[in-house]
């Protein structure tokens, strides 16, 4: 509110995205309580309003003439035009998709973006990781807050009534999530016969517009007890009084949706209670068993970022420039992904040319790879691969070639290539060298302008100090080392890395 109220007073309009009509119209009724005292003009704009009224709103849009519009999907519409559009705010980012979010960019470019999630998505949390985007964690929970009690239990009529009974003896609210609309009406009948004493409610998103606008308002004003509910409840209501909520076949949601679901509960200075039910006959996937114990496990405030960290782990950073928001980067490498992804941002930032890190490209002429009848199986030969990346010197590489030989017998000539590039890149990146290039039987190792390396003298220290001979030639503005000494390529391999070794001790030692 406070970001909207800056644009609105540098005359920018805010428009304010949300996934569902129900939170929509929760932000409204909020901001226009918070805006009162100023001159600011706020409209929703959801299937809650009329065509008409769509219409009237989206001409004064145009005009300029509304400050601030809070409104679901449809501010993704193709009439929907602001005249000078400052800021977007998104809540609940993780419920938008690829599609939504580049047809937010669309609006207009220099636009400043404040999204806003307790479970960002793989991507977005990528994202951040690799500066694309500035990330603000909100880790200090409000005063007089209590963690949710958290219990995993198997469905039964007489926890439902205790659950509820308990909850209405101190004043409180319930939410009922039971998620198959198709037969909620034949759920909320048979609560209703179970516990009499409360005022019940039914509310999903199938409902016509004004009779869910009705149910929810009053639910909020606190005109029912419970309210029988689907998913459409997830998205950030904010109801103080309702601290107790029960969730039926809880085994069928993922882990943000359920850490969603529970951030409805203890919003207020009351203990909340969540109770996640699973048939009483049913045997639990052990994926389903994982995210239900981790939801319990995490309880404490700030742990949606924990939630979201692992699930990058499990599902991967998803695709920046595809429609991907999780998977693992087949054709680039990981790696080499986040080097690119920081280095465009550097770029932006004026920062070109700072990394330290230099790429060495290593062009051999040498089959280097591990054959499939020598390491067996594409997740085992994953690792190894990863093993043999990261080597940086002498004892990296005996330990992985030591591994090998105890796991998998002899190795063979490709393998063992691909122990010796991945060792002669690693100390050519330290001595500042980008290429190291076997051409007519001679290994060539150009320098890169950024190395800070004074190579001819540490050439000629190294000549005094071996028999290797090395060649110090300039070719315009790059400085490279011809190894004068032609041979097979195992053996060049093997005495470049020699003198490699040799030129990073003389350069610790000048």
């Amino acid at each position: 509110m406070r970001a909207a109220f800056k644009a609105v007073m540098d005359s920018k309009q805010v428009a304010f995205l949300v996934p569902t009509t129900v939170l929509a119209q929760q932000h409204f009724q909020s901001v226009k309580k918070r805006f009162k005292h100023f001159p600011v003009r706020i409209e929703m704009l959801s299937r809650f309003r009329t065509p008409q009224e769509q219409k009237h709103i989206l001409e004064q849009l145009r005009e300029g003439k509304i400050d601030i519009l809070i409104g679901t999907h449809r501010l993704l519409g193709k009439d929907v035009r602001f005249k000078d559009l400052g800021l977007v705010v998104i809540d609940e980012e993780q419920r938008f998709g690829v599609a939504h979010k580049e047809k937010l960019k669309q609006l207009k470019n220099q636009v400043d973006v404040l999204t806003l999630s307790a479970t960002p998505i793989p991507r977005t949390l990528h994202m951040s990781m690799v500066g694309i985007r500035d990330m603000s964690l909100l880790e200090t929970p409000p005063e007089e807050r209590y963690p949710v009690q958290t219990y995993v239990l198997e469905y039964s009529d007489a926890l439902i009534r205790d659950a509820i009974l308990r909850e209405l003896q101190r004043k409180g609210q319930v939410y009922l999530l039971y998620n198959r609309v198709r037969s909620i009406e034949r759920f909320y009948d048979h609560i209703c016969r179970l516990v009499p004493e409360a005022r019940v409610a039914i509310g999903h998103g199938q409902m016509r517009e004004n009779s869910l606008e009705d149910v929810m308002l009053d639910f909020y004003e606190g005109k029912f007890d419970v309210l029988v509910c689907s998913t459409i409840i997830e998205s950030g209501l904010d109801v103080p009084t309702a601290n107790t909520m029960i969730v039926c076949d809880a085994d069928r949601f993922g882990l943000s949706q359920l850490y969603q679901l529970r951030g409805r509960v203890g919003r207020s200075n009351r203990l909340a209670y969540c109770y996640l039910t699973v048939p009483p006959d049913k045997a639990l996937t052990e994926v389903a068993e994982k995210r239900l114990s981790a939801i319990r496990e995490f309880t404490e405030f700030g742990s949606g970022f924990k939630i979201a960290m692992r699930d990058l782990e499990i599902r991967g950073a998803g695709n920046l420039l595809g429609s991907q928001q999780h998977g693992q980067l087949s054709d680039v490498g990981y790696d080499l992904y986040c080097k690119l992804m920081e280095e465009a941002v550097n770029e932006l930032r004026g920062q070109a040319g700072l990394a330290t890190d230099i790429e060495t490209k290593v062009e051999l002429r040498v089959d280097a790879y591990l054959p499939m009848e020598f390491v067996q199986g594409d997740q085992v030969r994953m690792e190894v691969y990863k093993r043999i990346a990261a080597i940086e010197n002498r004892e990296d590489w005996r330990d992985v070639m030591d591994e090998l030989i105890d796991r998998f017998g002899d190795v063979p000539p490709e393998a063992e290539h691909l122990l010796w590039i991945a060792l002669l890149k690693s100390l050519a990146a330290h001595l500042g060298v980008e290429m190291v290039l076997l051409r007519a039987g001679k290994l060539t190792l150009r320098f890169s302008p950024y190395a800070k390396v004074d190579g001819a003298r540490l050439v000629r220290a190294l000549n005094r100090a071996k028999k290797t001979r090395l060649v110090l030639q300039q070719a315009g503005t790059a400085t490279m080392l011809v190894l004068d000494r032609k041979g097979e390529p195992e053996e060049l391999m093997e005495l470049a890395v020699d003198a490699l070794e040799q030129l990073l001790v003389q350069m610790e030692e000048n």
